[in-house]
């Protein structure tokens, strides 16, 4: 009997499940969607099929409904569509060596091309439109810069960037253009950001500047103010996405003395347009030094004699982003003392103001993300309970921009951005030439960070951040994930703090930020996983399939271009995971982790190397890493008999344990082991005489699998101090543990059984 999926295809489901999607129900419609991404999941064909027979502007208008929940069924629908025809075409070209991803096929362009119709039509809803720009967010862009192909992203600039401008420049409350949710300009933004990342020369970037510039001037150029304003809204969005861009249109003529003048219209919209452009364009210290001269008294005005809380907070969150010029640096601070402190105490009081919309309390988060680099700011924010729940209540609410916000404010609490610390001489050398150093502040020590961690912890950082993580928004941007990974590592530095981090889901949310970030994002979601794994019971920390997920991450920390810390770190989670199954152990060799543990066995850090033999200690185990052992033409079993005698004792141990353990499992190995060195004798004895246990134990362990594997070996062992040695081991005595008496006298038993030595009767007896 076939599947029931294609019985439902092949009695004419379809058709049925068409006429379902124009009901009125929004059970039925979403009970057809549901049916049709069970029918197209992972199956080629039969989603070309259904895209043919269904076509896709009843899909668009479905996506476009008024209805969130249906919108987003069909947003999932078409994603899913999308990955059936572009996984289906990746596995036909399989193992070649071209790019990774084909030509996208006809149907595909179909399908963005009713998609990019969607973005300016104003029959679509807002959550419809975001849904249409998130797709484009994720199946345009290559997914890999391997892959030199991409026409796709050359294509959509062609065929619609105009119309993605045409909603960046909407202003929802002068025109009677398309419908807006709070997400939609950031929507835009990471789109557009997408797009001018993913071309690859400079005449490709010279067309979109080009294209985005005769946009702007297209509409500046008109009388009218509503144009002009459509205009300033446009370059708003482009500052927030590719920001190159954005500054290039507002070095247009007069557009930069239009928005400081619209800053002072008695219209609120206006006022609110022109003083939002301002914040995003004083990012630039270029442009800052600008708007600092010709805008802070402007802002300043706005701020303390504007009626509206809509434009003050805006005003605010303009004066906080120039106030915060300075950065870290505490001896350069752009207001005058205490000032930063107001405006952030009053950005903590829009914060906590229910009364206010979303969006104004998501300006007050923005303000705190560029006061926050003072410390003093930082203090004060960490002990206000109230505002922390506030922000954290804010980041998991259906307004999607304020995640990068929350994020930063985040990552300057807990200081986890990153802090170069100068050469001292070079220090004394700017000191003298009187050329400016930057200072530290007090409050920026750790001690102050560690508490600040402590309290972040206690206003409930970690579900606020698990929530984020989990958006499926464009809005959570890489450098979104970055910020998230980054404070994630700054809360699991104190091992105390881990387990709470665990409990509360932080181990889970890790995983996928290890995965899809920057590059340096995945670094310190790695390192965060690895400390995690190194005190935590992994199975606990990462339950089911979880733990094998962590692996690849961990592995990824053993490249030359991260640091000894955090290679160690990956080194002792990997021995961790190494002794738990054979399942994980073969999972890391499978992610090519051996030939790189080995690699760190030669490190000359003591640690470093010491828990690169641990970690292979475990990965022997595996009967194929003892196969490398087993290879000729190579020097590991030598390393292994070398280590055994380094004065380092935790290297000694490692080393001893994988040669205690190859040499049972392999007997072989034992002939081979004179070979290594003319020292190996001299060795194993020092590790017999060890005043440490577990050093004796392995060494006996040693001998025992020597003698056991052949008599020429025992003949030499005991011929050698090694049979005095073992006798007095076996005969026990004060701080000689029972399994090292056992092992010496099986040692003993042995030479017995071959006639090397008499038994201690027969010795008695004579």
């Amino acid at each position: 009997m076939p599947p029931r999926k294609t019985q439902i295809f092949r009695n004419d489901g379809v058709k049925l499940i068409q006429k379902l999607l124009v009901s009125k129900q929004e059970e039925v419609v979403l009970s057809a969607l549901r049916t049709l991404v069970g029918l197209c999941t992972g199956h080629q064909s039969r989603t070309m099929a259904i895209v043919n027979e269904l076509g896709m502007e009843q899909l668009c208008t479905v996506m476009g409904s008024g209805a969130s929940t249906v919108s987003l069924a069909a947003c999932h629908l078409l994603q899913v569509m999308f990955e059936a025809l572009t996984e289906g075409m990746k596995k036909e070209i399989r193992g070649k060596d071209e790019a990774m991803l084909p030509e996208p096929s006809k149907e595909l362009r179909s399908m963005l091309k009713h998609l990019l119709g969607m973005i300016p039509a104003l029959n679509v809803s807002g959550p419809g439109r975001d849904s249409a720009i998130n797709l484009l967010v994720k199946q345009v862009p290559r997914k890999s810069l391997k892959n030199p192909d991409n026409s796709l992203t050359l294509w959509v600039i062609d065929q619609g960037l105009k119309k993605i401008l045409e909603v960046a420049g909407t202003v929802a409350e002068l025109s009677e253009g398309p419908s807006l949710t709070d997400n939609s300009h950031m929507s835009c933004s990471v789109l557009l950001s997408k797009l001018y990342d993913d071309l690859q020369s400079d005449k490709e970037r010279e067309n979109f500047n080009k294209l985005c510039e005769e946009y702007v001037q297209q509409y500046f150029s008109r009388p009218g103010l509503e144009a002009k304003l459509r205009a300033i809204q446009t370059v708003s969005v482009l500052l927030q996405g590719p920001s190159d861009v954005g500054n290039r249109t507002l070095e247009m003529s007069g557009l930069m003395d239009a928005v400081i003048s619209l800053c002072a219209s008695e219209d609120v919209i206006h006022q609110q347009v022109a003083v939002e452009s301002v914040i995003h364009a004083a990012g630039k210290a270029k442009r800052a030094s600008f708007i600092t001269t010709n805008g802070v008294a402007l802002l300043k005005d706005l701020y303390k004699k504007s009626e509206n809380d809509r434009i003050r907070v805006r005003a605010l969150v303009g004066l906080c982003k120039l106030g915060s010029a300075g950065g870290t640096d505490f001896s350069m601070k752009q207001f005058a003392e205490g000032s930063t402190l107001k405006l952030a105490k009053q950005c903590r009081k829009w914060l906590c103001n229910e009364s206010l919309p979303p969006t104004s309390r998501r300006w007050s988060v923005e303000g705190l993300a560029y006061l926050t680099f003072d410390a003093d700011v930082k203090e004060d924010f960490v002990e206000d309970k109230s505002a922390l729940v506030a922000m954290f209540e804010l980041a998991k609410s259906e307004d999607k921009t304020v995640l990068f916000a929350v994020g930063s404010t985040l990552v300057n609490c807990t200081n986890s951005y990153e802090v170069e610390k100068p050469d001292p001489q070079m220090v004394e050398l700017a000191k003298y030439a009187k050329q400016h150093v930057p200072e530290e502040h007090p409050k920026d020590a750790p001690s102050y960070v560690e508490k600040r961690l402590g309290k972040l912890l206690e206003s409930g950082v970690v579900s606020a951040l698990v929530c984020m993580v989990k958006q499926e928004s464009p809005a959570l941007t890489e450098a979104c994930r970055e910020c998230i990974a980054r404070v994630f590592l700054a809360l699991v530095e104190r091992q105390e703090d881990r387990g709470t981090v665990v409990a509360q889901g932080g181990g889970k949310a890790l995983i996928p930020l290890a995965t899809d970030n920057t590059g340096l994002g995945k670094i310190k979601a790695a390192q965060a996983l690895a400390k995690i794994t190194i005190t935590s019971n992994p199975e606990i920390a990462f339950p089911g399939e979880r733990i094998y997920e962590v692996i690849r991450p961990l592995t990824s920390l053993l490249s030359l271009e991260c640091s000894l810390l955090q290679n160690f770190e990956s080194l002792m989670a990997l021995t961790n995971l190494a002794g738990i199954s054979d399942r994980l152990r073969q999972k890391i060799i499978k992610e090519k982790a051996v030939q790189k543990v080995e690699g760190f066995m030669f490190e000359e850090h003591e640690l470093v190397r010491a828990s690169a033999t641990e970690c292979m200690c475990n990965l022997v185990l595996s009967t194929e890493v003892q196969k490398m052992y087993l290879a000729t033409g190579n020097d590991r079993l030598k390393l292994l008999v070398l280590y055994s005698g380094e004065e380092d004792e935790r290297l000694r141990k490692a080393a001893a344990g994988t040669l205690a353990m190859l040499t049972a499992e392999q007997p072989e190995l034992c002939a081979r082991i004179p070979g290594t060195t003319t020292h190996w004798l001299e060795i194993i004895q020092a590790l017999l005489l060890s005043e440490i246990s577990d050093l004796r134990h392995r060494g006996a362990v040693i001998v025992q699998n020597m003698m056991q594997a052949e008599k020429s070996l025992a003949e030499t062992l005991m011929e050698s101090e090694a049979l005095e040695i073992l006798t007095v081991l076996s005969k026990g005595g004060e701080g000689i543990p029972e399994p090292i008496i056992k092992v010496a006298q099986n040692c003993l038993d042995k030479a017995v059984e071959y006639g090397i030595i008499r038994s201690r009767e027969g010795r008695e007896k004579n």
